[in-house]
């Protein structure tokens, strides 16, 4: 499998490899975790699920990857627009969350411009949480 980093031209190690994000999957089927394809190249990868936390559940877009090669071509922002309509429509009128270092300005500023804002938490790595709110379809 392919080198995955999250988006960023200058820093590599944002989160977690895809083989730790499947063992992650492996081991809670609530996961969902899917390759992101153009054609049959393989250029990225993402996970989400509705996860039970003590406090209730939420739905997490947790992982959402393109690898190293592909990062600069213009795949960011309409994969992640697929893959947020699809969790929009498996888990309809729901929350949406994920979790970002603030220092990954490229992946903020791609959250944001999908109405994403941070909630004033952080999850158990020190990321910052985000949150779309109630996305009725």
């Amino acid at each position: 499998m392919p080198p995955f980093y999250f988006f960023s031209f200058y820093k590599i190690n944002f989160i977690e490899t895809v083989p730790e994000c499947l063992d992650d999957a492996s081991k809670n089927d609530a996961w969902r975790p899917v390759g992101i394809m153009d054609g049959d190249i393989l250029i990225g990868f993402a996970m989400y699920g509705e996860i039970a936390e003590p406090k209730g559940t939420r739905v997490w877009l947790d992982r959402f990857l393109i690898d190293k090669n592909h990062q600069g071509k213009g795949y960011a922002k309409p994969v992640f627009e697929l893959i947020l309509n699809k969790i929009k429509s498996l888990y309809t009128n729901k929350d949406i969350y994920l979790s970002v270092y603030e220092d990954n300005e490229h992946a903020i500023k791609l959250y944001k411009s999908f109405g994403f804002v941070f909630t004033g938490e952080l999850d158990i790595n020190g990321e910052k949480i985000m949150l779309l709110k109630n996305c009725l379809n």
